[in-house]
């Protein structure tokens, strides 16, 4: 990646992001969707109502210009979205829960991911909650240089501003994906998959008549949605498939946990669970695992021993690559 290339092709779309926000007076993601769809229709603008205004269509314009004089490849395209994200996160004073997932996290999973499949040439990937996309565009750009030949992606999510700015940037990085709105905890209309993966949204889920038929409700009070997502994962899963969730890092030991382990032994093998790099979270409350499961079924096998640990610091080159080293080895010896 050309670093300098993706910094101006980043300084342009958050001025025109920023121009766009000023004149219309909307939210900094908003903004950026509609940046982003301007750069796809070539630099044409779209007026509404007079805005914005014709100061800032002549700004706006020569932006657009030079943004698209720049070529990036569609892993430096997705570089400067994520820059704009990380801002949007600052302007817009965005909650946890909506924050998109760091790169270093996403390619950890993608580098799983690639070792898991081996020889596989077809894919679907479903991530069950898709925020702003950034897990799964990562991940699509890292898949794209292994040996699988046809990657089908799907994405689900109930907020349609966060929908909306993962179709704009995946349209912008050239990725063909299929996003659903609809709250994840209904039933879904994507196709089974291989793969479900998500940064999980973390908390309770408010509508307790819609979860019912959960095993993992709660008993009492509102239920945790990553529990009843991790229910619904499995059952969007073809046999076999692999289900790859960032959780809590406490995710077992609260009271709701047994039923969430008893919904997992039925459907899946419990595979692993790994420690993501302590360095990677400003707090050691919010810091997160990678929960393994593997659904039952087409060969599926428990893996023995199960793969626990966690990841040492990112920075910590010599530690990381043989614990890395650790994992081929566990992934070789389970296939």
């Amino acid at each position: 990646m050309n670093l300098k290339k993706i910094s101006s092709a980043y300084n342009l779309f958050n001025k025109a992001i920023n121009l766009l926000k000023e004149d219309l007076g909307s939210s900094y993601m908003d903004a950026l969707v509609e940046t982003g769809d301007n750069l796809l229709e070539k630099g044409k603008i779209m007026v509404e109502d007079g805005k914005p205004t014709e100061k800032s269509i002549k700004e706006l314009k020569l932006v657009y210009a030079e943004f698209l004089t720049i070529s990036l490849s569609s892993e430096e395209m997705r570089q400067v979205i994520q820059f704009a994200l990380v801002n949007a996160g600052k302007v817009d004073k965005i909650q946890p829960n909506h924050q998109m997932t760091p790169d270093s996290i996403g390619l950890l999973i993608a580098y799983l991911l690639e070792r898991i499949l081996g020889s596989r040439e077809e894919i679907k990937i479903l991530d069950i909650a898709v925020g702003t996309g950034n897990l799964l565009s990562t991940l699509a750009n890292h898949l794209k240089q292994s040996k699988i030949k046809k990657i089908e992606l799907f994405g689900v999510d109930n907020d349609d501003t966060m929908l909306a700015v993962a179709g704009t940037s995946f349209k912008m990085q050239q990725i063909e994906t299929q996003l659903y709105h609809q709250d994840a905890i209904d039933n879904l209309i994507t196709p089974k998959v291989d793969i479900v993966l998500s940064d999980l949204p973390i908390g309770y889920y408010p509508i307790d008549e819609r979860v019912v038929n959960f095993e993992t409700k709660s008993k009492k009070g509102h239920s945790f949605v990553h529990h009843l997502l991790i229910e619904q994962s499995m059952l969007q899963l073809l046999p076999g498939g692999w289900g790859m969730f960032l959780v809590p890092k406490k995710l077992f030991e609260s009271v709701e946990a047994k039923s969430l382990l008893e919904v997992i032994q039925k459907q899946a093998h419990f595979q692993g669970i790994l420690n993501l790099p302590a360095d990677l979270f400003a707090t050691q409350d919010s810091a997160k695992s990678l929960l393994l499961l593997q659904k039952r079924g087409n060969g599926a096998k428990q893996a023995n021993p199960v793969l626990l640990g966690g990841f040492p610091a990112i920075k910590d080159r010599e530690e990381f690559t043989k614990f890395l080293q650790q994992v081929d080895s566990w992934i070789n010896k389970n296939k």
